[in-house]
Protein backbone atom coordinates (compact mmCIF):
# COMPACT_ATOMS: atom_id res chain seq x y z
CA UNK A 1 0.00 0.00 0.00
CA UNK A 2 2.91 2.58 1.02
CA UNK A 3 4.52 1.59 -2.28
CA UNK A 4 1.31 2.24 -4.42
CA UNK A 5 0.83 5.64 -1.97
CA UNK A 6 4.31 6.75 -3.19
CA UNK A 7 4.01 5.72 -6.76
CA UNK A 8 1.30 7.77 -6.94
CA UNK A 9 2.00 10.89 -4.80
CA UNK A 10 4.44 12.53 -7.51
CA UNK A 11 2.29 12.23 -10.23
CA UNK A 12 -0.91 13.70 -8.49
CA UNK A 13 0.73 16.89 -7.68
CA UNK A 14 1.83 17.78 -11.23
CA UNK A 15 -1.84 17.24 -12.47
CA UNK A 16 -2.97 19.14 -9.47
CA UNK A 17 -0.26 22.21 -10.72
CA UNK A 18 -1.96 21.81 -14.24
CA UNK A 19 -5.15 21.96 -13.20
CA UNK A 20 -5.16 24.83 -10.86
CA UNK A 21 -2.92 26.54 -14.45
CA UNK A 22 -5.49 25.79 -16.76
CA UNK A 23 -8.42 26.90 -14.18
CA UNK A 24 -6.38 30.32 -13.98
CA UNK A 25 -6.10 30.91 -17.53
CA UNK A 26 -10.20 30.53 -17.91
CA UNK A 27 -10.61 32.63 -14.82
CA UNK A 28 -8.65 35.33 -16.61
CA UNK A 29 -10.39 34.64 -20.11
CA UNK A 30 -14.57 34.66 -18.42
CA UNK A 31 -13.00 37.68 -16.27
CA UNK A 32 -12.17 39.76 -19.13
CA UNK A 33 -15.51 39.19 -21.07
CA UNK A 34 -17.23 39.85 -17.75
CA UNK A 35 -15.24 43.03 -17.31
CA UNK A 36 -16.67 44.50 -20.68
CA UNK A 37 -20.04 44.00 -20.15
CA UNK A 38 -19.98 45.91 -16.60
CA UNK A 39 -17.36 48.81 -18.72
CA UNK A 40 -20.31 51.02 -19.81
CA UNK A 41 -21.39 50.88 -15.98
CA UNK A 42 -18.56 52.06 -14.11
CA UNK A 43 -17.71 54.56 -17.25
CA UNK A 44 -20.80 55.96 -15.80
CA UNK A 45 -19.46 56.08 -12.34
CA UNK A 46 -16.25 57.52 -13.22
CA UNK A 47 -17.47 60.70 -15.38
CA UNK A 48 -20.74 61.50 -13.07
CA UNK A 49 -18.12 61.64 -10.07
CA UNK A 50 -15.11 63.30 -11.75
CA UNK A 51 -17.04 65.61 -13.55
CA UNK A 52 -18.15 67.88 -10.63
CA UNK A 53 -21.99 69.25 -10.24
CA UNK A 54 -23.24 70.06 -13.85
CA UNK A 55 -24.47 73.33 -14.62
CA UNK A 56 -27.72 72.54 -15.66
CA UNK A 57 -28.30 70.62 -12.69
CA UNK A 58 -29.90 73.84 -10.99
CA UNK A 59 -32.63 74.15 -13.95
CA UNK A 60 -32.87 70.52 -13.99
CA UNK A 61 -33.85 70.41 -10.47
CA UNK A 62 -35.95 73.50 -10.28
CA UNK A 63 -38.16 72.63 -14.12
CA UNK A 64 -37.29 69.64 -14.99
CA UNK A 65 -36.95 66.74 -12.58
CA UNK A 66 -39.85 67.37 -10.37
CA UNK A 67 -42.10 66.49 -12.78
CA UNK A 68 -40.39 63.86 -14.79
CA UNK A 69 -40.03 62.20 -11.49
CA UNK A 70 -43.73 62.27 -10.50
CA UNK A 71 -44.84 60.87 -14.20
CA UNK A 72 -42.26 57.53 -14.29
CA UNK A 73 -42.65 57.01 -10.70
CA UNK A 74 -47.02 57.02 -11.60
CA UNK A 75 -46.19 55.34 -14.88
CA UNK A 76 -44.28 52.41 -13.38
CA UNK A 77 -46.79 51.98 -10.10
CA UNK A 78 -49.94 52.18 -13.31
CA UNK A 79 -47.74 49.31 -15.22
CA UNK A 80 -46.78 47.34 -12.57
CA UNK A 81 -50.45 47.20 -11.59
CA UNK A 82 -52.03 46.39 -15.18
CA UNK A 83 -49.51 44.03 -16.27
CA UNK A 84 -49.91 42.14 -12.85
CA UNK A 85 -53.79 42.30 -12.76
CA UNK A 86 -54.03 40.77 -16.49
CA UNK A 87 -50.88 38.94 -16.30
CA UNK A 88 -52.01 37.05 -12.77
CA UNK A 89 -55.93 36.62 -14.41
CA UNK A 90 -55.61 35.33 -17.60
CA UNK A 91 -52.84 32.81 -16.73
CA UNK A 92 -55.30 31.74 -13.64
CA UNK A 93 -58.27 31.44 -16.11
CA UNK A 94 -55.94 29.19 -18.76
CA UNK A 95 -54.18 27.31 -16.38
CA UNK A 96 -57.18 26.20 -14.03
CA UNK A 97 -60.49 26.27 -15.83
CA UNK A 98 -61.50 25.09 -19.57
CA UNK A 99 -63.72 27.21 -21.72
CA UNK A 100 -63.85 27.82 -25.61
CA UNK A 101 -60.72 29.18 -27.05
CA UNK A 102 -58.01 28.22 -23.84
CA UNK A 103 -56.25 26.52 -26.00
CA UNK A 104 -55.74 29.26 -28.68
CA UNK A 105 -55.00 31.66 -25.65
CA UNK A 106 -52.33 29.84 -24.12
CA UNK A 107 -50.57 30.52 -26.44
CA UNK A 108 -51.82 33.52 -28.31
CA UNK A 109 -51.68 35.34 -25.06
CA UNK A 110 -47.83 35.92 -25.56
CA UNK A 111 -48.34 37.49 -29.05
CA UNK A 112 -47.81 41.15 -27.40
CA UNK A 113 -44.25 40.44 -27.03
CA UNK A 114 -43.37 40.28 -30.55
CA UNK A 115 -44.50 44.34 -30.77
CA UNK A 116 -42.28 46.78 -29.57
CA UNK A 117 -43.80 49.35 -27.09
CA UNK A 118 -43.12 52.45 -29.56
CA UNK A 119 -45.18 50.40 -32.76
CA UNK A 120 -47.96 49.30 -29.95
CA UNK A 121 -47.87 53.08 -29.05
CA UNK A 122 -47.65 54.51 -32.81
CA UNK A 123 -50.62 51.78 -34.17
CA UNK A 124 -53.15 52.14 -31.00
CA UNK A 125 -52.97 55.60 -31.65
CA UNK A 126 -53.71 55.77 -34.79
CA UNK A 127 -56.45 53.24 -33.93
CA UNK A 128 -58.23 55.33 -31.88
CA UNK A 129 -57.22 58.54 -32.97
CA UNK A 130 -60.56 61.27 -34.40
CA UNK A 131 -60.25 59.55 -37.76
CA UNK A 132 -59.49 56.16 -36.59
CA UNK A 133 -62.42 53.01 -37.06
CA UNK A 134 -63.61 53.83 -33.76
CA UNK A 135 -64.53 57.45 -33.32
CA UNK A 136 -65.94 57.27 -36.70
CA UNK A 137 -67.70 54.56 -35.34
CA UNK A 138 -69.29 56.33 -32.43
CA UNK A 139 -70.06 59.31 -35.08
CA UNK A 140 -71.67 56.88 -37.51
CA UNK A 141 -73.87 55.40 -34.45
CA UNK A 142 -74.77 58.61 -32.79
CA UNK A 143 -75.05 61.10 -35.58
CA UNK A 144 -72.07 63.22 -33.78
CA UNK A 145 -70.49 65.95 -36.35
CA UNK A 146 -67.37 66.94 -34.58
CA UNK A 147 -65.35 65.96 -31.90
CA UNK A 148 -66.58 68.86 -29.32
CA UNK A 149 -70.37 66.92 -29.47
CA UNK A 150 -68.79 63.80 -27.40
CA UNK A 151 -66.40 62.60 -24.74
CA UNK A 152 -63.57 60.14 -26.02
CA UNK A 153 -60.41 59.89 -23.72
CA UNK A 154 -57.41 61.15 -24.81
CA UNK A 155 -54.48 58.39 -25.51
CA UNK A 156 -51.73 60.56 -25.72
CA UNK A 157 -51.46 60.90 -21.94
CA UNK A 158 -50.45 59.39 -19.29
CA UNK A 159 -53.16 57.12 -18.83
CA UNK A 160 -52.79 56.01 -22.32
CA UNK A 161 -49.27 55.03 -21.61
CA UNK A 162 -50.30 52.68 -18.87
CA UNK A 163 -52.53 51.06 -20.82
CA UNK A 164 -50.11 50.60 -23.79
CA UNK A 165 -47.18 49.80 -22.72
CA UNK A 166 -48.77 47.31 -20.50
CA UNK A 167 -51.01 45.84 -22.98
CA UNK A 168 -47.43 44.96 -24.23
CA UNK A 169 -45.54 43.75 -21.80
CA UNK A 170 -48.24 42.06 -19.91
CA UNK A 171 -47.10 38.56 -21.12
CA UNK A 172 -43.82 38.57 -18.96
CA UNK A 173 -46.20 38.29 -16.05
CA UNK A 174 -48.23 35.44 -17.42
CA UNK A 175 -45.28 33.87 -18.74
CA UNK A 176 -44.24 33.34 -15.43
CA UNK A 177 -47.36 33.21 -13.13
CA UNK A 178 -49.04 30.75 -15.46
CA UNK A 179 -45.62 28.28 -15.00
CA UNK A 180 -46.46 28.15 -11.11
CA UNK A 181 -49.97 27.61 -11.78
CA UNK A 182 -49.49 24.62 -14.12
CA UNK A 183 -45.96 23.02 -12.43
CA UNK A 184 -48.03 23.27 -8.73
CA UNK A 185 -51.17 25.33 -8.83
CA UNK A 186 -53.85 23.31 -9.63
CA UNK A 187 -53.26 20.09 -7.37
CA UNK A 188 -52.93 22.85 -4.26
CA UNK A 189 -56.43 24.36 -5.56
CA UNK A 190 -57.60 20.61 -5.64
CA UNK A 191 -56.30 20.26 -1.86
CA UNK A 192 -57.69 23.76 -1.13
CA UNK A 193 -61.18 22.95 -2.49
CA UNK A 194 -61.61 19.45 -0.88
CA UNK A 195 -60.62 21.95 2.76
CA UNK A 196 -64.17 23.63 1.80
CA UNK A 197 -63.00 26.41 -0.49
CA UNK A 198 -64.09 28.03 -3.77
CA UNK A 199 -62.08 28.66 -6.44
CA UNK A 200 -62.15 32.32 -6.19
CA UNK A 201 -61.17 31.55 -2.10
CA UNK A 202 -58.48 29.07 -3.10
CA UNK A 203 -57.26 31.66 -5.87
CA UNK A 204 -57.16 34.01 -3.00
CA UNK A 205 -56.04 32.21 -0.30
CA UNK A 206 -53.50 29.91 -2.30
CA UNK A 207 -52.49 30.08 -5.33
CA UNK A 208 -51.99 33.79 -5.45
CA UNK A 209 -49.50 33.96 -2.42
CA UNK A 210 -47.59 30.89 -3.88
CA UNK A 211 -47.10 32.52 -7.30
CA UNK A 212 -46.03 35.52 -5.45
CA UNK A 213 -42.38 35.17 -6.04
CA UNK A 214 -43.38 34.69 -10.13
CA UNK A 215 -45.43 37.62 -10.22
CA UNK A 216 -42.08 39.63 -8.73
CA UNK A 217 -40.36 38.82 -11.20
CA UNK A 218 -42.87 39.57 -14.12
CA UNK A 219 -43.47 42.64 -12.69
CA UNK A 220 -39.89 43.54 -12.70
CA UNK A 221 -39.61 42.50 -15.98
CA UNK A 222 -41.99 44.63 -17.31
CA UNK A 223 -40.34 47.92 -15.30
CA UNK A 224 -37.30 47.69 -16.44
CA UNK A 225 -38.80 47.97 -20.05
CA UNK A 226 -41.22 50.85 -19.25
CA UNK A 227 -38.16 52.72 -17.56
CA UNK A 228 -36.13 51.77 -20.84
CA UNK A 229 -38.65 52.85 -23.49
CA UNK A 230 -38.19 55.99 -24.99
CA UNK A 231 -40.12 55.74 -28.29
CA UNK A 232 -43.41 54.95 -27.27
CA UNK A 233 -43.12 57.85 -24.38
CA UNK A 234 -42.13 60.81 -26.76
CA UNK A 235 -44.72 60.08 -29.07
CA UNK A 236 -47.05 59.75 -26.49
CA UNK A 237 -46.15 62.96 -24.62
CA UNK A 238 -45.22 61.51 -21.47
CA UNK A 239 -42.04 62.98 -19.81
CA UNK A 240 -40.33 60.53 -18.35
CA UNK A 241 -36.69 60.30 -16.69
CA UNK A 242 -35.14 58.67 -19.36
CA UNK A 243 -36.48 61.76 -22.05
CA UNK A 244 -34.88 63.50 -19.49
CA UNK A 245 -31.17 61.92 -20.24
CA UNK A 246 -32.17 62.29 -24.14
CA UNK A 247 -33.11 65.57 -23.93
CA UNK A 248 -30.11 66.88 -21.79
CA UNK A 249 -27.22 65.31 -23.55
CA UNK A 250 -28.77 65.86 -27.21
CA UNK A 251 -30.53 69.23 -26.86
CA UNK A 252 -28.66 70.83 -24.09
CA UNK A 253 -25.33 69.43 -25.12
CA UNK A 254 -24.48 68.82 -21.51
CA UNK A 255 -23.43 65.24 -21.03
CA UNK A 256 -21.76 65.23 -17.65
CA UNK A 257 -25.00 66.31 -16.41
CA UNK A 258 -27.12 63.52 -18.41
CA UNK A 259 -24.21 60.94 -17.11
CA UNK A 260 -25.33 62.37 -13.28
CA UNK A 261 -28.86 61.98 -14.18
CA UNK A 262 -27.85 57.99 -16.06
CA UNK A 263 -26.03 57.02 -12.63
CA UNK A 264 -29.26 58.42 -10.37
CA UNK A 265 -31.74 56.82 -12.15
CA UNK A 266 -29.13 53.55 -12.15
CA UNK A 267 -28.74 53.35 -8.58
CA UNK A 268 -32.83 53.94 -8.38
CA UNK A 269 -32.96 50.69 -10.44
CA UNK A 270 -30.51 48.89 -8.75
CA UNK A 271 -31.70 49.54 -5.87
CA UNK A 272 -35.53 48.49 -6.59
CA UNK A 273 -34.32 45.57 -7.95
CA UNK A 274 -31.83 44.92 -4.60
CA UNK A 275 -35.14 45.47 -2.68
CA UNK A 276 -37.45 43.00 -4.78
CA UNK A 277 -34.59 40.56 -4.09
CA UNK A 278 -34.98 41.27 -0.06
CA UNK A 279 -38.70 40.71 0.04
CA UNK A 280 -38.63 37.40 -1.26
CA UNK A 281 -35.60 36.11 0.53
CA UNK A 282 -37.38 34.44 3.03
CA UNK A 283 -40.20 32.87 0.44
CA UNK A 284 -39.35 29.42 -0.67
CA UNK A 285 -41.97 27.35 -2.69
CA UNK A 286 -40.58 24.03 -4.21
CA UNK A 287 -41.82 23.21 -7.92
CA UNK A 288 -42.16 19.59 -7.86
CA UNK A 289 -42.78 17.80 -11.05
CA UNK A 290 -44.60 15.87 -9.36
CA UNK A 291 -47.12 18.05 -8.28
CA UNK A 292 -48.25 18.96 -11.43
CA UNK A 293 -49.98 15.70 -11.34
CA UNK A 294 -53.19 15.25 -13.56
CA UNK A 295 -55.26 17.00 -11.88
CA UNK A 296 -58.22 18.53 -14.19
CA UNK A 297 -59.34 21.88 -15.11
CA UNK A 298 -62.78 23.70 -14.00
CA UNK A 299 -65.50 23.30 -16.45
CA UNK A 300 -67.11 27.05 -16.31
CA UNK A 301 -70.94 27.17 -16.85
CA UNK A 302 -71.68 29.00 -19.91
CA UNK A 303 -72.13 32.90 -18.82
CA UNK A 304 -68.61 32.84 -16.65
CA UNK A 305 -67.20 30.88 -19.66
CA UNK A 306 -68.36 33.88 -21.44
CA UNK A 307 -66.02 35.98 -19.50
CA UNK A 308 -63.43 33.89 -19.06
CA UNK A 309 -63.11 33.70 -23.03
CA UNK A 310 -63.44 37.79 -22.66
CA UNK A 311 -60.95 38.58 -20.25
CA UNK A 312 -58.44 36.51 -22.20
CA UNK A 313 -59.55 38.09 -26.04
CA UNK A 314 -59.09 41.78 -24.85
CA UNK A 315 -55.50 41.61 -24.15
CA UNK A 316 -54.47 39.62 -27.49
CA UNK A 317 -56.93 42.23 -29.28
CA UNK A 318 -55.32 45.34 -27.92
CA UNK A 319 -51.65 44.26 -27.33
CA UNK A 320 -51.38 42.45 -30.71
CA UNK A 321 -55.02 42.65 -33.08
CA UNK A 322 -54.90 46.70 -33.12
CA UNK A 323 -51.17 46.82 -34.17
CA UNK A 324 -51.35 44.13 -36.49
CA UNK A 325 -54.63 45.30 -38.15
CA UNK A 326 -53.19 48.82 -38.56
CA UNK A 327 -49.92 47.56 -39.80
CA UNK A 328 -51.11 45.16 -42.40
CA UNK A 329 -53.74 47.56 -43.49
CA UNK A 330 -51.31 50.70 -44.17
CA UNK A 331 -48.85 48.37 -45.82
CA UNK A 332 -51.84 47.16 -48.06
CA UNK A 333 -51.98 50.29 -49.20
CA UNK A 334 -48.16 50.97 -49.37
CA UNK A 335 -46.93 48.06 -51.30
CA UNK A 336 -44.56 50.26 -53.21
CA UNK A 337 -42.43 51.00 -49.68
CA UNK A 338 -41.13 47.62 -50.81
CA UNK A 339 -39.48 48.93 -53.86
CA UNK A 340 -37.75 51.73 -51.43
CA UNK A 341 -33.84 51.20 -51.31
CA UNK A 342 -33.76 53.09 -47.75
CA UNK A 343 -35.96 50.32 -46.53
CA UNK A 344 -33.77 47.17 -47.65
CA UNK A 345 -30.51 49.25 -46.62
CA UNK A 346 -32.50 49.26 -43.08
CA UNK A 347 -33.44 45.45 -43.13
CA UNK A 348 -29.81 44.88 -44.40
CA UNK A 349 -28.45 47.39 -41.58
CA UNK A 350 -30.76 45.41 -38.60
CA UNK A 351 -30.07 41.83 -39.89
CA UNK A 352 -26.68 42.70 -39.34
CA UNK A 353 -26.37 43.98 -36.03
CA UNK A 354 -28.96 41.84 -34.63
CA UNK A 355 -27.05 38.57 -35.51
CA UNK A 356 -23.62 40.14 -34.86
CA UNK A 357 -25.11 41.27 -30.97
CA UNK A 358 -26.67 37.42 -31.01
CA UNK A 359 -22.93 35.94 -31.87
CA UNK A 360 -21.19 38.10 -29.70
CA UNK A 361 -23.47 37.87 -27.10
CA UNK A 362 -23.66 33.97 -26.78
CA UNK A 363 -19.77 33.45 -27.65
CA UNK A 364 -19.26 35.69 -24.51
CA UNK A 365 -22.28 34.43 -22.05
CA UNK A 366 -20.91 31.16 -23.18
CA UNK A 367 -16.84 31.83 -22.03
CA UNK A 368 -18.70 33.43 -18.76
CA UNK A 369 -20.84 30.76 -18.07
CA UNK A 370 -18.12 27.87 -18.70
CA UNK A 371 -15.37 29.59 -16.38
CA UNK A 372 -17.70 29.59 -13.51
CA UNK A 373 -18.50 26.18 -14.18
CA UNK A 374 -14.80 25.14 -14.48
CA UNK A 375 -13.52 27.34 -11.86
CA UNK A 376 -16.22 27.79 -8.71
CA UNK A 377 -14.73 31.06 -8.79
CA UNK A 378 -17.17 33.03 -6.66
CA UNK A 379 -15.41 36.34 -7.43
CA UNK A 380 -16.15 35.15 -11.11
CA UNK A 381 -19.81 34.40 -10.53
CA UNK A 382 -20.04 37.84 -8.65
CA UNK A 383 -18.60 39.86 -11.42
CA UNK A 384 -20.38 37.93 -13.94
CA UNK A 385 -23.60 38.94 -12.48
CA UNK A 386 -22.89 42.60 -12.25
CA UNK A 387 -22.15 42.05 -16.00
CA UNK A 388 -25.56 40.82 -16.32
CA UNK A 389 -27.11 43.92 -14.85
CA UNK A 390 -27.25 45.21 -18.06
CA UNK A 391 -30.87 44.70 -19.17
CA UNK A 392 -31.60 46.92 -15.66
CA UNK A 393 -30.19 49.73 -17.66
CA UNK A 394 -32.18 52.04 -19.94
CA UNK A 395 -30.96 51.97 -23.04
CA UNK A 396 -30.24 55.78 -23.06
CA UNK A 397 -28.23 55.19 -20.37
CA UNK A 398 -26.54 52.49 -21.81
CA UNK A 399 -25.44 54.30 -24.79
CA UNK A 400 -23.81 57.46 -22.49
CA UNK A 401 -21.73 54.61 -20.57
CA UNK A 402 -21.01 52.58 -24.00
CA UNK A 403 -19.92 55.54 -25.94
CA UNK A 404 -17.56 57.06 -23.27
CA UNK A 405 -14.82 53.92 -23.22
CA UNK A 406 -15.28 54.18 -27.24
CA UNK A 407 -14.73 57.34 -27.57
CA UNK A 408 -11.60 57.44 -24.98
CA UNK A 409 -10.36 54.15 -27.24
CA UNK A 410 -10.67 55.82 -30.41
CA UNK A 411 -9.32 59.35 -29.08
CA UNK A 412 -6.28 57.42 -27.58
CA UNK A 413 -5.06 55.32 -30.82
CA UNK A 414 -5.56 58.38 -33.27
CA UNK A 415 -3.84 60.23 -30.75
CA UNK A 416 -0.74 57.30 -30.76
CA UNK A 417 -0.66 57.20 -34.07
CA UNK A 418 -0.79 61.13 -35.24
CA UNK A 419 2.11 60.85 -32.83
CA UNK A 420 4.15 58.13 -34.19
CA UNK A 421 3.31 57.57 -37.88
CA UNK A 422 1.02 60.94 -38.70
CA UNK A 423 -2.04 59.06 -39.43
CA UNK A 424 -5.12 59.51 -38.10
CA UNK A 425 -7.88 57.37 -37.39
CA UNK A 426 -10.93 59.21 -36.54
CA UNK A 427 -13.59 57.24 -34.71
CA UNK A 428 -13.42 53.49 -35.41
CA UNK A 429 -15.90 52.50 -33.21
CA UNK A 430 -18.20 54.75 -31.63
CA UNK A 431 -18.70 56.12 -35.18
CA UNK A 432 -19.52 53.10 -36.20
CA UNK A 433 -22.55 49.93 -35.80
CA UNK A 434 -19.64 48.26 -33.57
CA UNK A 435 -20.99 50.89 -30.62
CA UNK A 436 -24.90 49.29 -31.35
CA UNK A 437 -23.51 45.90 -31.37
CA UNK A 438 -21.43 46.52 -27.71
CA UNK A 439 -24.76 48.37 -26.75
CA UNK A 440 -26.78 45.57 -27.59
CA UNK A 441 -24.30 42.73 -26.26
CA UNK A 442 -24.13 44.72 -22.61
CA UNK A 443 -28.74 44.91 -22.65
CA UNK A 444 -29.27 41.72 -23.43
CA UNK A 445 -26.47 39.79 -21.65
CA UNK A 446 -28.50 39.15 -18.90
CA UNK A 447 -30.88 36.96 -21.60
CA UNK A 448 -27.56 34.84 -23.04
CA UNK A 449 -26.17 34.30 -20.06
CA UNK A 450 -29.30 32.65 -18.79
CA UNK A 451 -29.81 30.48 -21.36
CA UNK A 452 -26.20 29.26 -20.92
CA UNK A 453 -26.48 29.11 -17.49
CA UNK A 454 -29.54 26.96 -17.52
CA UNK A 455 -28.46 24.68 -20.23
CA UNK A 456 -24.90 23.91 -18.50
CA UNK A 457 -27.38 23.37 -15.03
CA UNK A 458 -28.48 20.31 -17.02
CA UNK A 459 -25.07 18.85 -17.99
CA UNK A 460 -24.15 16.31 -15.30
CA UNK A 461 -20.04 17.37 -13.78
CA UNK A 462 -19.40 13.92 -14.45
CA UNK A 463 -19.17 14.47 -17.87
CA UNK A 464 -16.10 16.73 -17.29
CA UNK A 465 -14.31 14.33 -14.79
CA UNK A 466 -14.81 11.32 -17.28
CA UNK A 467 -13.76 13.18 -20.00
CA UNK A 468 -10.86 14.15 -17.98
CA UNK A 469 -10.02 11.17 -17.07
CA UNK A 470 -9.31 10.05 -20.83
CA UNK A 471 -7.02 13.09 -20.53
CA UNK A 472 -8.95 15.55 -22.54
CA UNK A 473 -8.11 19.11 -21.13
CA UNK A 474 -10.77 22.17 -20.85
CA UNK A 475 -10.67 23.18 -24.41
CA UNK A 476 -10.70 19.63 -25.87
CA UNK A 477 -13.87 18.48 -23.28
CA UNK A 478 -16.05 21.95 -24.42
CA UNK A 479 -15.36 21.27 -28.08
CA UNK A 480 -15.84 17.60 -28.24
CA UNK A 481 -18.28 16.78 -25.19
CA UNK A 482 -20.10 19.96 -23.76
CA UNK A 483 -20.50 22.09 -27.29
CA UNK A 484 -22.60 19.76 -28.85
CA UNK A 485 -24.76 19.22 -26.29
CA UNK A 486 -25.44 22.84 -25.14
CA UNK A 487 -26.56 23.58 -28.56
CA UNK A 488 -29.96 23.74 -27.80
CA UNK A 489 -29.40 26.53 -25.53
CA UNK A 490 -26.55 28.07 -27.77
CA UNK A 491 -29.61 28.86 -30.57
CA UNK A 492 -31.96 30.12 -27.38
CA UNK A 493 -29.75 32.61 -25.96
CA UNK A 494 -29.34 33.81 -29.68
CA UNK A 495 -32.70 33.91 -30.86
CA UNK A 496 -33.65 35.78 -27.42
CA UNK A 497 -30.86 38.43 -28.36
CA UNK A 498 -31.74 38.89 -32.01
CA UNK A 499 -35.43 39.19 -31.58
CA UNK A 500 -34.74 41.95 -28.86
CA UNK A 501 -31.75 43.08 -30.80
CA UNK A 502 -34.61 43.69 -34.04
CA UNK A 503 -36.45 45.77 -31.35
CA UNK A 504 -33.82 48.07 -29.74
CA UNK A 505 -34.57 51.38 -30.11
CA UNK A 506 -33.25 54.01 -27.79
CA UNK A 507 -29.91 53.22 -27.46
CA UNK A 508 -29.69 52.89 -31.37
CA UNK A 509 -31.01 56.06 -31.83
CA UNK A 510 -27.84 57.57 -29.52
CA UNK A 511 -25.15 55.64 -31.34
CA UNK A 512 -26.13 55.21 -34.65
CA UNK A 513 -23.62 56.52 -37.28
CA UNK A 514 -24.86 58.94 -39.93
CA UNK A 515 -27.28 57.71 -42.50
CA UNK A 516 -27.52 54.55 -41.01
CA UNK A 517 -30.53 53.04 -40.52
CA UNK A 518 -31.93 50.18 -38.76
CA UNK A 519 -35.89 48.91 -38.81
CA UNK A 520 -36.62 50.24 -35.75
CA UNK A 521 -34.68 53.79 -36.23
CA UNK A 522 -36.94 53.99 -39.93
CA UNK A 523 -40.27 53.32 -37.77
CA UNK A 524 -39.12 56.53 -35.60
CA UNK A 525 -37.96 58.45 -37.97
CA UNK A 526 -41.49 58.02 -40.09
CA UNK A 527 -43.28 58.74 -36.63
CA UNK A 528 -41.25 61.59 -35.46
CA UNK A 529 -42.11 63.65 -38.50
CA UNK A 530 -45.93 62.57 -38.36
CA UNK A 531 -45.60 60.35 -41.43
CA UNK A 532 -46.07 56.47 -39.90
CA UNK A 533 -47.50 54.87 -42.09
CA UNK A 534 -44.84 55.09 -43.94
CA UNK A 535 -43.14 53.35 -41.50
CA UNK A 536 -45.49 50.97 -41.56
CA UNK A 537 -44.13 47.97 -43.71
CA UNK A 538 -40.75 48.70 -41.75
CA UNK A 539 -43.18 48.10 -38.59
CA UNK A 540 -44.73 45.15 -40.00
CA UNK A 541 -41.24 43.64 -40.31
CA UNK A 542 -40.27 43.51 -36.99
CA UNK A 543 -43.38 42.21 -35.70
CA UNK A 544 -43.35 39.43 -38.19
CA UNK A 545 -39.55 38.91 -37.08
CA UNK A 546 -40.63 38.80 -33.30
CA UNK A 547 -43.87 36.20 -33.75
CA UNK A 548 -42.10 32.70 -34.50
CA UNK A 549 -39.36 32.64 -32.05
CA UNK A 550 -41.61 34.69 -29.53
CA UNK A 551 -44.27 31.19 -29.86
CA UNK A 552 -41.76 28.69 -30.20
CA UNK A 553 -40.21 29.57 -26.85
CA UNK A 554 -43.40 29.71 -25.16
CA UNK A 555 -44.48 26.27 -26.32
CA UNK A 556 -40.63 25.59 -25.28
CA UNK A 557 -41.26 26.94 -21.75
CA UNK A 558 -44.76 25.71 -21.62
CA UNK A 559 -44.75 22.28 -22.35
CA UNK A 560 -41.62 22.19 -19.72
CA UNK A 561 -44.59 22.81 -17.09
CA UNK A 562 -47.72 21.48 -18.57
Amino acid sequence: MSATASFLKPDLKPRRRLRRGVDLRWLLVAGLVALLTVMPILSLVVIAVSSGPSESWSHLLSTVLPDATRVTILLMIGVAITTGIVGVVTAWLTASFEFPGRRFFSWALVLPLAVPTYIAAYCVTEFLHFTGPVQTAIRDVFGFTSRRDYWFPEIRSLPGAVLILSSVLYPYVFLTVRMVFLMQGRRAADVARTLGAGPLGAFLKVLLPMARPAIAVGVALALMETVNDIGAVEFLGVRTLTFSVYSTWLNRGDLAGATQLALAMLVVIVGLVLLERMARREQRYTLSRGDKAEASRLPLRPAQAGLASLACFLPVAFGFGIPAYILGDYASRRLSQFQNPALWDAVGNTALVASAAGLVTVAAAFLMSYGVRLTRSGRLTALVRLGALGYAVPGTVLAIGVLIPLAAFDNALDAFLRAHFGVSTGLLLSGSGAAIVYACCVRFMAMGYGAMESGFSKLSPNLDHAARTLGHGPGRILGSVLLPLMRPAILTGFMLVFVDSVKELSATILLRPFDFETLATFVYTSASRSAFDDGAVAALLIVLIGILPVIALTRTILKQAA
